[in-house]
């Protein structure tokens, strides 16, 4: 499909962020607009909104750019299930939404799925529910520690004692328990 159509500019925005135009973007933009419809929210300022992905693919950059949702501010969560389904949720009343992609019946070529997510009905491209889990807790700003293996710092919470009762970051405990 030519990018360089009448796309809308939110749409322009989010693949410039991306880097290309594919239909996974498309995926994440319409999922983003979507939710941010039935929420009645707009681009999260601090952390108002959370977004519960269970993919790591390409429309993760639409939820993260439309919703304002970032690793960095704790407000994205990734779950690995390998699932086009995110769930959005408002802190100010608890109110979420799960959305999963739902794929066209048939195989299509990449310049048909991309057509039919420009111009397919939100209700024909996901199914819409309640979500799967509690909202999560705000990002926590957490302090600190030296690994005593590496001597570098991480979270605290990513640091585990030895059975020698040196500290340990998640790489290097993962390096001695492969070299024993």
């Amino acid at each position: 499909m030519d990018q360089d159509m009448n796309l809308p500019e939110d749409l322009k925005r989010v693949v410039a962020f991306h880097g290309h135009f594919c239909p996974g973007i498309l995926v994440g933009w319409r999922a983003a607009r979507l939710a941010m419809r039935l929420l009645d929210a707009e681009r999260d300022r601090d952390e108002q909104l959370v977004a519960v992905t269970e993919n790591d693919a390409c429309g993760v950059d639409a939820i993260q750019y439309l919703l304002g949702c970032t690793f960095g501010k704790g407000n994205l969560v990734f779950r690995d299930y390998g699932k086009h389904a995110y769930t959005v949720f408002r802190r100010s009343d608890g109110k979420g939404v799960r959305l999963v992609y739902r794929p066209a019946g048939r195989e299509l070529t990449r310049e048909e799925s991309a057509r039919r997510l420009l111009e397919e009905e939100d209700d024909v491209l996901f199914a819409v529910g309640a979500p799967r889990e509690p909202m999560p807790d705000r990002a926590v700003i957490r302090t600190s520690a030296v690994c005593d293996i590496c001597g570098e710092t991480a979270m605290e919470t990513r640091i585990h004692p030895l059975e020698d009762g040196r500290m340990a970051c998640v790489p290097c405990r993962e390096a001695l328990r492969r070299s024993h």
